[in-house]
């Protein structure tokens, strides 16, 4: 599917979701990494009223240790519900970040039960033994209407969900897709990857890019102009665009918000973040 500048209209106003912590930088990377659920609660003000509209979420246990704990998850999402009412999409973390298996992370979102969460493919479901459970699991999430987002992280993930979207393990079809440029301290963004990602898609897909390091705006122009949507934060780069520490996450949404305003490309309220997110039959 070649996808160019001529996809985007105003029908298509930019989802901006930020990613304010992740589950592996601490607040000695930055003062302003938010932990706790006041912190987070405080971040996502800020960042609601700088554009975003989603709020991929990590949450920390008593040892700053990253959790999937139902109730640390409760305790955070109330306050920041408290901070931004119905504003902004919350979206959980089903990552396992090296602690939490398949099994453990499709118990802990059960348990759960969220409005919203972010799968790694690859996590739940690695190779073909998984189609079983992994359906079964999507299909609960289907049932509960938990909106799923996927996560892929290379050309060969994105084949492999191309893969199950068509034999029907992945049991719906207009799922909102986020594509990973770069990785935690290695190589990071080059302009060609973004395009070369999109080309393996067969039919028009929602998606969001994020991208690990200082080249993040980068990233996120690029998107805008092929009519795709932004997911920025701390969780992948702290830093902006002229080499200098950003000051908080929202400086981040900010530079994003920008860039989709000097090209003509509105920005979406929570009611266009959910329509993006709701996965169909």
């Amino acid at each position: 599917m070649v996808f160019s500048e001529q996809n985007v209209s105003d029908l298509n106003p930019l989802l901006i979701a930020v990613a304010p912590n992740g589950a592996r930088r601490t607040q000695q990377d930055h003062p302003k990494l938010p932990i706790s659920p006041k912190e987070l609660a405080e971040t996502a003000a800020h960042c609601c009223e700088a554009g975003a509209s989603m709020l991929h979420l990590h949450v920390r246990d008593k040892e700053g240790v990253h959790s999937l704990s139902a109730g640390l998850y409760r305790t955070a999402i109330k306050e920041i519900e408290q901070a931004v009412g119905d504003q902004m999409l919350i979206q959980v973390t089903s990552e396992a970040a090296s602690r939490y298996q398949t099994n453990e992370q499709m118990s802990a979102i059960r348990e759960l039960a969220p409005r919203c969460v972010s799968l790694g493919l690859r996590e739940i479901i690695k190779d073909e033994k998984g189609f079983e459970d992994g359906g079964k699991f999507l299909r609960h999430l289907l049932k509960d209407e938990c909106l799923v987002q996927f996560i892929l992280y290379s050309k060969e993930d994105i084949n492999w969900y191309i893969r199950l979207c068509a034999c029907g393990v992945i049991p719906t079809q207009n799922n909102l897709v986020l594509l990973v440029l770069g990785r935690h301290g290695k190589r990071q963004y080059q302009e060609s990857d973004l395009q070369n990602y999109l080309d393996l898609f067969q039919k028009p897909q929602n998606w969001m890019v994020c991208a690990f390091g200082a080249d993040e705006s980068k990233v996120m122009h690029h998107a805008i102009k092929l009519g795709g949507h932004a997911r920025v934060g701390f969780e992948n780069n702290l830093w902006l665009p002229n080499g200098g520490l950003a000051n908080d996450n929202a400086a981040l949404v900010t530079i994003t918000a920008t860039q989709a305003q000097q090209q003509g490309r509105a920005i979406s309220n929570v009611a266009e973040a959910i329509r993006l997110s709701t996965n169909l039959l």
